[in-house]
């Protein structure tokens, strides 16, 4: 798989719904870390995700911790509009992993603490803006990388 999307404690079915569907597509892994702020069988996660879900690649994991030591991945990037490097000044390689926070308060600082600052990304935007809805965020980065290897198994 090209790059795995991290959702760390995901909210809002539907976003992970469709996320669910931008990696069934790209070829991206999926993590769930839990808590999740829904069930797992949400109807609302399953209608975003439309048939897709058979297609994707999705775990689930207790914690962040237990994410880590099951898959064991060579270079992470948290994204958070905490960051001053854009994610664009990133040569993405196969196998990258890209975390995404919360969808109503982000990546909590002491989460961002084990991310050097060359490692946390921000997706610019406008100056009065706050933030992008998660799926678009992912959907954003997961295709820069993807372009960046060439589309590694697309057509």
């Amino acid at each position: 798989m090209p790059f795995k999307i991290v959702l760390y404690e995901p909210e809002i079915p539907p976003n992970t719904g469709n996320i669910i569907r931008l990696c069934a597509n790209t070829g991206a892994d999926l993590h769930l870390i839990k808590p999740l702020g829904f069930e797992w069988q949400d109807s609302r996660l399953k209608r975003a995700g439309l048939d897709y879900h058979d297609l994707a690649h999705v775990m689930l994991h207790e914690n962040y911790a237990a994410y880590i030591n099951t898959v064991q991945p060579e270079r992470t990037f948290a994204f958070t509009t905490k960051a001053n490097r854009p994610f664009s000044d990133v040569s993405f390689c196969t196998g990258d992993a890209l975390v995404f926070g919360p969808e109503t308060r982000g990546l909590p600082d002491e989460f961002l603490a084990n991310f050097d600052a060359e490692n946390r990304l921000r997706i610019p935007m406008r100056a009065a803006s706050r933030s992008l809805n998660i799926a678009n965020a992912v959907a954003i980065a997961i295709y820069e990388g993807w372009r960046q290897i060439n589309f590694e198994g697309g057509r």
